[in-house]
């Protein structure tokens, strides 16, 4: 990481990197920047009483995170709202709330086991927090609301360029596996008018999605069935399509969700991997660092190299990889 800053101040800053991320999840914890769109700026006086808060601590709250641009004091005293704020929103079109949330509490939990993970290869959050995953998010519904909303705002930018930079035309039937509220597959299908869809998650997810796929006046070209994909996958799709759901499991788990889909596809069918490729070298790339949350769940993301493995061993060729954004990537397999 290069900047003009002495290495000793650079280093000083990312060590207290931990900082900002907890004075950040603080504020959207406190809807501050909800309160400033409703009430205009706001000293901190009225700001504490608006959050049952201490007035002068939130004071020194807002003004640290405004010096990082995120809220603006005014000569007067009161706050007001800056475009990195506005993303603090819940209604924002750039929202990072439920990042805010989740990454300053949940993640930020799980990440004080990062060096079990790193001794043991991976499970710093089952350390952590006593459960894998998807098993502690389903069973505390709250986090994994916020989870959910993470997630869209994180990968709903991707949708409409993936769509835009790949031919899903050709394909009878598109089966979205993990696809969890429907966004991927909705956005195939209007694009799409003749393909089919099907719809794959667990029963939970598919319960929360059915009223997406409704409302979009999908039902009739795109069914919704629910089960495991480490036992089996809807049959008879000429694309299965996995949007950051490979990226979740180690090695031999991959390969076993890719197998599945190799054996369920017709014949020249493909499976489309939207995902991350890590390039080799010491170029920043946003997902070397994910990838450490990876990590942490048992998961990876993977370079060329790494994905030609999987493949190869479920029974596919990686046969090419279209970029999709900057930071991710279609990685396209057929069966051999």
């Amino acid at each position: 990481m290069e900047n003009d800053l002495p290495p000793q101040i650079a280093m000083t800053q990312m060590i207290l990197g931990y900082v900002p991320v907890k004075a950040i999840h603080a504020a959207a914890k406190l809807n501050i920047a909800e309160l400033l769109a409703t009430h205009g700026p706001m000293n901190s006086i009225q700001l504490a009483e608006k959050t049952d808060t201490h007035p002068e601590a939130v004071y020194r709250l807002l003004r640290a995170l405004a010096s990082n641009g995120i809220f603006r004091e005014g000569e007067n005293g009161k706050f007001e709202l800056t475009p990195l704020a506005e993303c603090l929103k819940e209604d924002s079109p750039n929202s990072t709330k439920a990042m805010a949330l989740s990454a300053g509490n949940l993640f930020y939990r799980a990440f004080t086991e990062l060096m079990y993970a790193v001794r043991h290869g991976g499970g710093g959050w089952v350390e952590a927090l006593g459960a894998p995953p998807f098993e502690y998010l389903r069973d505390h519904p709250e986090e994994g609301k916020i989870f959910d909303r993470m997630m869209t705002d994180i990968h709903g930018g991707e949708t409409a360029p993936m769509v835009d930079n790949y031919d899903f035309s050709v394909f009878n039937t598109v089966v979205d596996i993990g696809g969890g509220n429907g966004e991927v597959i909705s956005a195939i299908l209007n694009e799409n008018s003749r393909t089919k869809g099907i719809l794959f998650d667990l029963p939970e997810v598919i319960d929360r999605s059915k009223e997406n796929i409704k409302a979009g006046g999908l039902l009739d070209r795109c069914q919704l069935l629910t089960g495991d994909f480490f036992k089996t996958v809807p049959k008879g799709g000429d694309a299965y399509i996995l949007r950051h759901i490979v990226h979740d499991w180690n090695d031999e788990d991959a390969i076993s969700i890719l197998t599945n889909c190799r054996k369920a596809m017709v014949p020249h069918g493909k499976v489309l991997v939207v995902e991350a490729v890590i390039p080799k070298g010491n170029d920043p790339h946003p997902f070397k660092w994910l990838d450490l949350t990876m990590l942490m769940i048992g998961g990876k993301e993977r370079t060329k190299e790494q994905f030609e493995h999987i493949f190869s061993r479920a029974g596919l060729k990686l046969v090419r990889i279209i970029p999709a954004t900057p930071a991710v990537s279609i990685v396209e397999g057929v069966a051999v």
